[in-house]
């Protein structure tokens, strides 16, 4: 099928890795213009190594902004704490790291942090996730009414299909992006995910979604998505598994104990079965003889 982009790549990143589209995406999230004369530098971090990409977006407006964009299938709430390490390696990339032992205030762009979420599960418009609500023991800090000495925001904004509409068509690349992912799930459910995908593309190209980007990169944008898709696939069957795993074992678990509690339970009514047959007179050969023959006391009195 195709070519690999040089990373492992997602579609997304590929449809955003030109300025002015992140131009025309920033616009869309901040709900104003950004003039084309203010210069975007892109600064993902990758590691050429092993070929892979650390986060999906990150670029500079202008020297005065900063902003990382994560795109995501399921909303992960450590998000704030990966985008926290993000951060620092982008200024370190993007900053001289002599002009840190200098008397005068070094002056650096103010990040801004977005995830777009466009995973099946339900989920808000929009929220907001917190560095903060990762700390333990911030009682106190709560109590007083104090800041967190380090805070971190993340703006989740859902951009499915039927979400955030007037953001989405700000955007024409996001909204092509969501029409696209929506046409293979609508396949997905009749055919198998290769074809889903080819329909889909068939169909963004016909109707001028994404079209230009789609006829120039198919088989790259099926090896992504069949390789992202492949990958949400065995980690909801990985968390299936895990779940019926802990169920049977507290299944198991709860037979032992139910077995172990019986057990004690017997050897208990026995010893009194015991004493109550030694308070009545029997022997010592009479009570060997009714352990072995398993009847109960009762019985044996009848």
């Amino acid at each position: 099928m195709g070519v690999n982009t040089g990373y492992k790549d997602s579609v997304f990143s590929l449809l955003f890795s030109e300025p002015e589209t992140l131009r025309e995406l920033y616009s869309a999230l901040e709900g104003v213009p950004l003039d084309k004369e203010i210069p975007i530098t892109i600064n993902t971090l990758s590691d050429v190594l092993y070929m892979e990409r650390y986060n999906d977006i990150s670029f500079t407006i202008g020297n005065k902004l900063v902003i990382l964009i994560e795109h995501q299938s399921s909303v992960n709430p450590n998000m704030p704490l990966r985008i926290l390490l993000y951060i620092a390696r982008i200024y370190e990339k993007i900053i001289e790291r002599k002009s840190l032992y200098r008397e005068t205030l070094l002056k650096i762009p103010r990040p801004e942090f977005f995830v777009l979420y466009n995973g099946p599960k339900p989920y808000p418009d929009q929220s907001t996730l917190r560095l903060s609500d990762a700390f333990e023991n911030t009682e106190d800090i709560k109590a007083a009414g104090l800041p967190p000495e380090l805070e971190l925001t993340v703006k989740v904004y859902n951009i499915n299909k039927g979400h955030n509409e007037g953001l989405v068509k700000k955007c024409a690349a996001l909204s092509g992006y969501s029409t696209f992912i929506d046409k293979i799930r609508e396949h997905r459910q009749t055919m198998p995910l290769e074809a889903a995908m080819k329909t889909a593309i068939e169909y963004c190209i016909e109707h001028n979604v994404l079209s230009k980007f789609l006829v120039e990169r198919s088989s790259e944008v099926i090896n992504m998505l069949l390789t992202e898709w492949n990958w949400d696939d065995a980690k909801e069957v990985w968390q299936e598994e895990a779940s019926a795993a802990a169920l049977a074992k507290g299944i198991a678990e709860g037979r032992a104990k139910g077995i172990a509690e019986g057990r004690a339970k017997g050897i208990v009514e026995e010893r009194r079965e015991v004493l109550d047959m030694l308070e009545k007179g029997y022997t010592v050969e009479q009570l060997k003889a009714w352990l072995a023959s398993g009847e109960s006391a009762a019985n044996t009195d009848k």
